[in-house]
């Protein structure tokens, strides 16, 4: 619990320093005269960066496969075109053939069509999880930034002890109280782990610029309480939280697979989801190891890249790592 919420507590006291400092020197050693704005600095950083490059290129392609796979699919995923090819005695599957690129699974579906998409559906439970905790956790940080007191004390208590919990552990018990497992609980069960990271994000970044001339100056006019949290504390503490967003989506694509992985997921796998189709390939690692290399590798690279951009935005945002 110590180490992730001294490592949250640490890039909120970044972030909010960054954002109650306003303007920074200009990077290229110019001395002083001229300033230049924290979010233009870090874009000119940010488009230097061959990892966010990297990054942003992986997105968006599985993004475009994602949106686009309805019609790049060549077949219909839940058809068992292939069903006279399968022998479950031997564990033989459909071949690479023509019309089947990548082949059939171990039920005769067209696996390609299956992987365009499954796309849809991971990409679509990490965005919905991460906008569901990011939301929750702005209203907890909110509460606890703005009032402070005894309502601080209790919230950061809570987070303190979700954060206690690995991630994947209290997603996986979160996930097993659903009498039904729908891609509903797979959302919700990813959604409350984020929470209690955005929650003491925000609250700790609010601290931060609470401090900053412009706040200190609203208060001695005698601006009221509710106007400087929400005109002028809030809409400058939600960047360091946005950009940690990217982070957390590539973590709840990690959690969210491995909760269709443990069968936590939906339980009608004519939806494909990679997740699913991963653990629905246990069975045949030995012999027929494509089966879970596709969804496996393709969940890597989709985290890998969301990861990539989250970490080049949160550097390029940080003071002390200038490049």
């Amino acid at each position: 619990m110590a180490s992730r919420a001294t490592k949250i507590d640490d890039l909120a006291a970044t972030a909010g320093g960054s954002v109650a400092g306003g303007l920074e020197p200009d990077d290229t050693g110019s001395s002083g005269a001229e300033g230049q704005s924290l979010a233009k600095s870090a874009l000119r950083r940010l488009r230097r960066n061959p990892l966010f490059l990297v990054g942003i290129t992986i997105i968006g392609l599985f993004v475009l496969l994602a949106v686009l796979a309805p019609w790049l699919a060549p077949h219909d995923p839940a058809i068992r075109l292939l069903d006279d090819q399968v022998s479950n005695a031997n564990n033989e599957i459909p071949p690479s053939q023509p019309g089947h690129p990548l082949g059939g699974d171990q039920y005769g579906r067209d696996l390609l069509s299956r992987m365009l998409l499954g796309s849809q559906q991971t990409l679509l439970v990490a965005l919905l999880a991460t906008i569901i905790g990011l939301g929750g956790g702005t209203i907890l940080g909110t509460l606890a930034g703005a009032f402070g007191g005894w309502v601080d004390t209790v919230v950061m208590r809570v987070v303190d002890v979700m954060l206690s919990i690995p991630s994947l552990l209290l997603a996986v018990s979160i996930g097993a109280l659903f009498a039904q497992q729908t891609q509903f609980s797979v959302i919700l069960a990813v959604a409350i782990v984020q929470i209690p990271i955005f929650a003491r994000l925000l609250r700790g970044t609010m601290l931060s610029v609470r401090q900053s001339d412009h706040v200190l100056a609203a208060r001695a006019l005698g601006v009221k309480r509710g106007a400087i949290v929400f005109r002028h504390i809030l809409p400058n503490s939600l960047g360091p939280v946005i950009v940690q967003s990217t982070l957390v989506l590539a973590i709840a694509i990690l959690d969210a697979a491995a909760l269709s992985f443990l069968g936590l997921g939906a339980a009608d796998d004519s939806i494909p989801e990679w997740g699913q189709m991963l653990g629905n390939a246990q069975d045949y690692f030995d012999t027929q190891p494509h089966l879970a290399f596709w969804p496996a590798a393709c969940i890597v690279v989709v985290a890998l890249g969301f990861t990539l951009v989250g970490e080049s935005m949160r550097e390029a945002l940080d003071p002390r790592q200038r490049r």
